[in-house]
């Protein structure tokens, strides 16, 4: 998992202003790097299903995400997509 430092690193880096740990922009980077990390854990653990599931499921958290910022701030949506190297 995240530490509590790489987690501090990650908010730091996609925050929008100075108390900002929840946005739209934050969520979506912590989801990506919990799913990396999972990704990562599912080459060694390839019969790891319950975790699999969590995976399934950060994923659909993360797109709908995506999906509502895309609505929202559609120029944001474009440049966070290219910091996190997300294909959409």
């Amino acid at each position: 998992m995240l530490t509590q430092e790489q987690t501090q690193e990650i908010i730091n880096d996609y925050k929008t202003s100075d108390n900002d740990t929840g946005s739209a922009n934050v969520q979506i980077a912590l989801l990506t790097a919990r799913i990396t990390y999972l990704t990562e854990h599912f080459k060694s653990h390839k019969k790891d299903l319950h975790s699999r599931r969590g995976l399934i499921k950060l994923v659909n958290q993360r797109r709908k995400l995506q999906k509502y910022l895309k609505g929202k701030d559609a120029k944001g949506y474009q440049e966070l997509i290219k910091r996190l190297g997300l294909r959409r």
